[in-house]
C-alpha cells in the first residue's frame, strides 16, 4: 500500500491509498471512427477512461475527416475551422457559448468559474492545433475512409464565423460537413462545461459509456444544463457544484457533501495542499487516491463525504476564554513559529451511516483533529482585510486585542467562538496550523492576516461583519 501526500511549504498531508490511473486510461479496444449502421463510416467515443487531452486527440478525428471532404481548396488547414472553435469556447462575442463576460459576477464561485472556462477554453483549443498538426488520423485510416465520415447530428445552434461559414456551405461544403462540425464543436462545449468545477482539470479522468442514441459527452447535458442555470442566475454554491461534479464523473451518487469518493478517486475542495490565503474557494481537485477502503462488485465504492455538522450554525460552541492582552503595534512577534507539525492526516470515520473525514495534526505532545468539511467551510467564509471607507471612523478605535496560542484554539471541543472582543491567534507560520484553525473557529467574522503590520489591522477592524466578535489569524 502506497499512502497518498499532498506537499504545502515543506509540510505533508497523507491520506488512503494511491490509484494507478494510468492503467485504465488509453485501454480502449474499439476506434472512434467505425463502419456505421449503413455504408457511411461513423464517429463516437468509445466506451472507456479519459482525460481531457484524450478526448481531444478522438475529436480531431472529426476534424480531420472534415479537412480530407473539403479538399484542394483547404488543403488540411484547419485555421478557420479552429478559429471559430476558439469564437465558441470564449466567454465573449457574438460566437460565444457561454457568455460570461457579459455577466457581472461578484459572487468567489462565479469569479472562479468565470476565470476556468477562459483557461480552459484556450487550453483545449491550443491542444486542438497541436494535435491536427501531426495528421495521425489520416495517415491511420487513410483519405478514402474519412471522406466516407457522415452521421446525423442534431443542432444546437453553434454560429460560426463568417470565415467558417464560407467553409462549411461552400462550393465543397454542404449539409453533411456541417453535421460533422456541428458535433466537433457540441462535443468541444460539453467537454469545456464538464471540467469546470476542477482546478487541476487537465488530470481529472471521466469515465464515458457508449450510448446508441446519442454520441459522445452528450449524456452530461441534463446536468450541465442545470448547473448553468445556476451560473447565469448566480446561485452557484459549493453543493451544486460538487452535485454537477459528481455527474460529470459517473460517480453514480445521489446524496452530495462537500466532497466524494468514486471509482476512479477522490474529488475534495481545492484548497486542499494549497496555501489558504491564496487557495480556490470554489474549485475542486481531484486525487488519485482511495480515501474509503470499502469495495463493491464493481471496484472502489462511490462515498459522499459529510459535514460533521450539517448546520454550523447549530454546532456546539466553547469560547475562547480572555486569552493574554496583546500590543496590537506588536503582533508579528508573539507566538512561536511552529516547526511542527510537519504532516497532518485524514482519519476517515464511517462508523454511523455517515462518512466524514478528521483533519489530524500532533502539536507539542498532543493529537488536535478538526473536521475537515469544517476546514473548508472556514476557508470559504473568512475574510481578508479590505480597504473601506470607513477607515479611520470611531469603529477601528479598539480598546484591546487578546492573544491565544493556536493550541488553546484547538483543544476546545466543538465550535470555537467568544463573546466579545478581537482576538490574535499567531499560527506561527505553519500553514497546517492555520488550516485546522479554520475547521475549529465559528466560521462568522474570522479575518486572515499576510503581515499583520498597523496599515494591514487597520484594514481587518473594517473588515468582516463590521461588529461583534472578531478573530484575527496571522
Amino acid at each position: 500500500m502506497k499512502e497518498y501526500q499532498l506537499i504545502l511549504k515543506e509540510k505533508k498531508i497523507v491520506w488512503g491509498e494511491t490509484i494507478d490511473i494510468e492503467r485504465l486510461v488509453d485501454n480502449k479496444p474499439v476506434n472512434s471512427i467505425r463502419q456505421g449502421a449503413n455504408s457511411n463510416m461513423d464517429w463516437n467515443l468509445p466506451a472507456g477512461v479519459y482525460r481531457a487531452k484524450e478526448i481531444v486527440i478522438e475529436l480531431d478525428k472529426m476534424l480531420e475527416a472534415m479537412l480530407v471532404q473539403l479538399g484542394e481548396p483547404v488543403n488540411s488547414d484547419p485555421t478557420v475551422l479552429l478559429d471559430s472553435l476558439l469564437a465558441n469556447l470564449a466567454i465573449s462575442g457574438r460566437l460565444s457559448s457561454l457568455p460570461l463576460k457579459s455577466l457581472e459576477l461578484e459572487d468567489h464561485a462565479g469569479i472562479e468559474i468565470r476565470a476556468q472556462a477562459v483557461r480552459i477554453g484556450e487550453q483545449l483549443v491550443s491542444w486542438a492545433r497541436e494535435i491536427n498538426a501531426e495528421k495521425k488520423t489520416l495517415a491511420e485510416f487513410g483519405s478514402e475512409t474519412l471522406s466516407e465520415l457522415e452521421f446525423r447530428s442534431h443542432c444546437y445552434g453553434h454560429p460560426l464565423t463568417p470565415e467558417a461559414t464560407a467553409q462549411v456551405w461552400g462550393p465543397f461544403g454542404g449539409p453533411r460537413i456541417m453535421q460533422i462540425y456541428n458535433e466537433y464543436l457540441h462535443q468541444f462545449v460539453l467537454l469545456r462545461d464538464a471540467l469546470l468545477p476542477f482546478a487541476n482539470w487537465e488530470e481529472v479522468p471521466l469515465e464515458v459509456k457508449e450510448y446508441r442514441e446519442f454520441k459522445g459527452l452528450r449524456f452530461l447535458e441534463p446536468s450541465r444544463e442545470v448547473f448553468l442555470t445556476q451560473l447565469f442566475k448566480k446561485k452557484l454554491t459549493h453543493k451544486s457544484i460538487i452535485q454537477y461534479a459528481q455527474s460529470v464523473v459517473s460517480s453514480g451518487l445521489e446524496k452530495v457533501g462537500y466532497g466524494f469518493q468514486y471509482r476512479l478517486g477522490t474529488v475534495l475542495p481545492a484548497g486542499l495542499g494549497e496555501s489558504a490565503r491564496t487557495a480556490s474557494r470554489y474549485l475542486l481537485r481531484w486525487h488519485p487516491v482511495q480515501t474509503i477502503q470499502v469495495e463493491d462488485a464493481e471496484g472502489l465504492a462511490a462515498v459522499s463525504f459529510d459535514y460533521e455538522y450539517d448546520d454550523y450554525y447549530s454546532a456546539p460552541r466553547k469560547e475562547a476564554g480572555k486569552g493574554t492582552p496583546a500590543d496590537d503595534e506588536l503582533l508579528p512577534e508573539y507566538g512561536e513559529d511552529y516547526y511542527e507539525p510537519s504532516i497532518a492526516r485524514l482519519l476517515p470515520n464511517t462508523s454511523t451511516d455517515r462518512t466524514t473525514l478528521q483533519f489530524s495534526l500532533e502539536m507539542k505532545g498532543n493529537e488536535f483533529a478538526v473536521d475537515l468539511g469544517q476546514l473548508f467551510r472556514g476557508q470559504r467564509f473568512l475574510y481578508r482585510p479590505q480597504r473601506s471607507s470607513y477607515a479611520g471612523s470611531e469603529f477601528i478605535k479598539r480598546e484591546y486585542i487578546n492573544w491565544h496560542p493556536a493550541e488553546d484554539i484547538l483543544s476546545h471541543s466543538g465550535l470555537v467562538t467568544n463573546a466579545d472582543g478581537i482576538h490574535f491567534i499567531p499560527t506561527g507560520k505553519n500553514e497546517l496550523v492555520l488550516w485546522a484553525l479554520l475547521g475549529k473557529l465559528y466560521p462568522e467574522n474570522v479575518v486572515l492576516l499576510d503581515k499583520g503590520d498597523q496599515e494591514e489591522l487597520e484594514a481587518a477592524y473594517v473588515s468582516g461583519k463590521g461588529f461583534g466578535t472578531q478573530f484575527l489569524v496571522l
